[in-house]
């Protein structure tokens, strides 16, 4: 049985396209799945962020641009403005993982939203992500217009505040340690290792070097 990464995201939050570089590095050769999990920064109705706003360029510049040239990842910050809500892509997301594609779109949404600045908030490219992930594009559209997924959303949401204690992300939980932002390659193989070779580890939690929380505007 494959051994579960769980990645706790928002997507638009550049830097759990980064933590997925460095997870992918140190799994490389194992058998491991990296599972995503839903949380928005800021759900309706609290602003989304504006590219206007001189703190965001900013934090770009001195802190997702740096790290993402050190681990080789293209990024750029998006000029969508104010940014989309992500409450629909999740909604596909849950589509998508009942299916077995919840890696596939997540990947997807985040480079499609921080390498073509693609719209992830609206319909129709939602839709034609989900379709090149693998999912039927009227069938994506209809359980939006339906609202199929909507509640499981939300349940989604309940469990990462509620029972996870979930507060930024990515939030990536390995067996019973939670880093709360990115992991040192170092510490992240170190967690790994110790699942893979069976030895038990105490429940730990870890701050990374980047995470956002609904607080901050780093992303």
């Amino acid at each position: 049985m494959s051994m579960p990464i769980t990645i706790y995201t928002d997507y638009v939050c550049p830097y759990c396209l980064l933590a997925e570089r460095v997870i992918e590095d140190v799994i490389e050769g194992l058998d491991v799945d990296i599972h995503w999990r839903p949380y928005e920064l800021r759900p309706e109705p609290v602003p989304t962020l504006r590219i206007e706003d001189p703190y965001l360029p900013q934090v770009w510049e001195q802190s997702v641009y740096p790290m993402a040239e050190r681990l080789g990842v293209p990024i750029k910050l998006p000029s969508l403005s104010p940014q989309p809500r992500t409450d629909k892509a999740f909604e596909v997301f849950a589509m998508a993982d009942e299916q077995g594609l919840g890696h596939e779109f997540s990947m997807r949404a985040l480079q499609a939203f921080f390498q073509e600045e693609k719209d992830i908030g609206h319909t129709e490219i939602l839709a034609d992500l989900g379709t090149e992930v693998g999912l039927e594009h009227k069938a994506v559209l209809q359980a939006l217009a339906d609202g199929t997924y909507r509640e499981r959303h939300r349940e989604a949401l309940r469990h990462a505040r509620e029972e996870m204690a979930i507060t930024s992300v990515p939030t990536i939980v390995v067996g019973e340690q939670i880093f709360r932002g990115i992991p040192s390659p170092g510490e992240l193989r170190r967690a790994v290792d110790q699942i893979t070779n069976a030895k038990p580890i105490p429940a730990t939690e870890t701050a990374g070097v980047a995470q956002a929380n609904p607080g901050q505007q780093e992303h």
